[in-house]
């Protein structure tokens, strides 16, 4: 299910970014200084992103070509409960390209575009990467953890800074065609799980990883209401939660893949759980962790799957 209203990435309404701009606010959360933009470079094509996840799948492609700003950089920061302000719009405005998640993930973009009559260029995500909600059910708007979306999400990339530099053209594209060869090995490494593991159970606490287990042949086996009421950020019902428990002290999951950006109450009784139950627990994010780039993150957290399914 989609985060609610309260946790998705908050809308800031025009007549706010005016009073803010009168305020000269430059952070990122609402004050606190977390989240603020990463500073951007001094020359090239101006990407905004919205968070720093596609930031980096930027600057792999464009290279010392681009100025690229990540308005979430904050590996603390939840992107569910964001506030955008005056900065952000600021940038924005001045962005040739704009690349966003989309699928209600970060519609503070959409809205901050709008309002200030931006004539970016704007690759959202969810739609290059086709994906749509199954029969039902809610999208899983988490696209970044899915290598082939992540494939196309480059090539549109590409193109789009070609458009913008046509001399540089040639180089962007050929920087695609090598940041894909890397995603083949992380799909290389998912098949190999697949192959080793297929049909084992793991349990989650939001659906962020559900891309990355399900290309490797693992069934999620988290009670569909416990991380439904996660993601809402709801409370969980006690009759859900024992049935959430129950799956790691009957041993039903091989791991739990746990997002730590959202840690609460509810999803530290699961993680003590498959703890006390000896499950291991591989944590995942939501945003890129300080010192990594995309490729080297998602390594890390294919390569701590393989390692928790092989204990």
């Amino acid at each position: 299910m989609s985060p609610s209203p309260s946790r998705r990435l908050a809308l800031i309404t025009g007549a706010s970014l005016a009073l803010l701009t009168g305020c000269g606010s430059s952070s990122g959360s609402g004050g606190d200084g977390k989240g603020a933009q990463e500073p951007v470079a001094s020359s090239g094509v101006a990407v905004v992103a919205s968070t720093n996840v596609y930031g980096d799948i930027v600057k792999r492609i464009g290279g010392a070509k681009v100025q690229v700003t990540s308005i979430i950089s904050d590996p603390d920061q939840d992107p569910h409960s964001y506030e955008a302000n005056t900065q952000n719009q600021l940038t924005l405005s001045k962005a040739k390209l704009v690349v966003e998640n989309g699928g209600g993930y970060d519609d503070f973009v959409d809205r901050m575009l709008k309002s200030g009559g931006s004539s970016a260029e704007v690759i959202n995500a969810v739609k290059v990467s086709g994906k749509t909600a199954p029969k039902g059910g809610e999208l899983n708007e988490h696209i970044w953890y899915d290598f082939p979306s992540v494939a196309r999400i480059a090539d549109r990339i590409a193109a789009a800074l070609g458009k913008a530099d046509t001399a540089d053209a040639t180089l962007f594209t050929k920087n695609a065609e090598a940041f894909k060869a890397k995603l083949s090995v992380l799909e290389a490494k998912e098949a190999r799980i697949k192959k080793e593991h297929a049909g084992e159970g793991i349990a989650i606490t939001e659906p962020v990883p559900l891309y990355l287990t399900t290309a490797s042949g693992l069934v999620n086996r988290t009670p569909e209401r416990f991380s439904e009421a996660v993601e809402e950020g709801d409370d969980v019902s006690p009759r859900v939660l024992q049935a959430t428990l129950a799956v790691f002290a009957e041993k039903k999951v091989e791991a739990l893949v746990y997002n730590e950006q959202t840690s609460g109450p509810q999803t530290e009784k699961s993680k003590a759980a498959a703890k006390a139950a000896g499950i291991p627990v591989v944590p995942v994010t939501e945003t890129l962790p300080a010192g990594l780039n995309y490729l080297g993150w998602m390594t890390s957290n294919v390569d701590a799957l393989a390692s928790a399914l092989a204990k």
